[in-house]
């Protein structure tokens, strides 16, 4: 240990034969908080997730409403087209967060798409940014890409709360929050609204299932990495439930009967690790067959086409895809199983948490899967 965190001991153990319990903790909290936030501080220093031609810029002043015409002002484009990362906060009658914001090169006031990015839990922006390197690869696509953040008010490990019944619904709780976000965004930059996705990681993959069963308006593709099915759970112990031992029942069954929000099928692409001990790989599966089923249900057909390949990319994991077709064989969901694949991001940055560097290229193929589709 090192000196300031001996003494920190020492000063606990005083107080807890006096009997102080809760001073006690408090110290030693206090103390972990503080090691655990300059470790993160230099962490940051060497972990940036713009590379190359990238630039963080410093914060501008977010964007404020026009109190007269009730549009928000659309932003000039930077005339030296250079690239930007930087912060803002968002606020509406849902609720607030704070975001990052990635502003590619190519971006003159065209109206280009947009990925929202929703990390896991313990994550932030930055450290998703990192992870997936979804900048490196928008830059070339000419995307904008945010990054919502969860707060520690709203949970205390950063978990987007996709088990929670006040988040799960439309126009209420995060998904609210989020879809404002994106709204804002809109008008602010002038962006396509027929090109909008949503993807995240784990809680954040459940929570981009959500916004696609709630909003199908509103984005054209969902992309889902190690997450969970829409409405599984209500509560902690039934999201544990969930994660470590998923339901058999058929999806066309009570809980998609009784859902409002299965009016409609936003086209999805999902990976998930065969060997995923955190959350059960049946998930990811059960997410595919609920968004097909879904999809074969507003067309002609009672059941999906179903095609499965298996491969190996290269240097990687083997896999298995499996694509689910409409009635006119253009593909609504893709369903990559990675087999020997654990909890993270498939192809990812290792300096980033939660990632794994083998293949298959979540964040590449991600975003073919998106910039093919286009709402309605």
């Amino acid at each position: 240990m090192n000196a300031p965190l001996n003494s920190t001991m020492l000063d606990a153990m005083r107080l807890m034969q006096t009997g102080d319990l809760l001073a006690a903790t408090a110290a030693i909290q206090q103390r972990l908080s503080g090691a655990s936030k300059l470790e993160s501080q230099q962490a940051a220093s060497v972990t940036d997730p713009i590379e190359g031609t990238f630039r963080v810029v410093d914060e501008p002043p977010a964007p404020t409403q026009d109190a007269r015409s009730g549009i928000l002002p659309r932003r000039t484009p930077d005339a030296r087209g250079r690239t930007q990362f930087s912060e803002y906060a968002y606020a509406g009658s849902a609720g607030s967060r704070r975001y990052k914001l990635f502003v590619p090169s190519a971006y003159r006031g065209q109206p280009l798409p947009l990925v929202v990015m929703l990390h896991g839990c313990t994550q932030t922006p930055d450290d998703f940014a990192t992870g997936t390197r979804m900048n490196v690869v928008a830059e070339d696509r000419g995307c904008f890409v945010v990054y919502p953040a969860q707060s520690k008010n709203a949970n205390i490990s950063r978990c987007w709360n996709w088990f929670k019944a006040s988040d799960q619904g439309r126009e209420q709780g995060e998904p609210a929050i989020i879809a404002g976000l994106v709204r804002e965004l809109l008008l602010t930059y002038g962006l396509d609204q027929q090109r909008l996705y949503v993807a995240g990681l784990s809680a954040g993959g459940a929570m981009a299932v959500i916004l696609g069963r709630t909003y199908p308006d509103l984005f054209a593709a969902v992309g889902v990495h190690s997450g969970l099915p829409y409405g599984v759970a209500h509560d902690l112990p039934s999201a544990f439930a969930a994660m470590h031992r998923p339901g058999t029942t058929d999806p066309r069954g009570e809980r998609l009967e009784s859902a409002q929000t299965w009016r409609s099928s936003v086209p999805t692409i999902v990976f998930h690790g065969d060997r995923d001990v955190t959350v059960h790989p049946n998930n990811g599966e059960q997410v595919a067959i609920e968004t097909a089923a879904v999809n074969a249900r507003e067309s002609s057909r009672e059941t999906p086409a179903v095609e499965s390949l298996t491969a190996k990319s290269a240097g990687g994991y083997a896999y298995t895809c499996t694509l689910f077709k409409d009635d006119n064989e253009r593909i609504v969901v893709e369903h990559w199983l990675v087999h020997g694949a654990a909890h993270a991001w498939f192809g990812g940055d290792p300096r980033g948490s939660f990632t794994d560097p083998n293949g298959p290229d979540a964040t590449s193929e991600m975003m073919r899967f998106f910039l093919a589709r286009t709402r309605g």
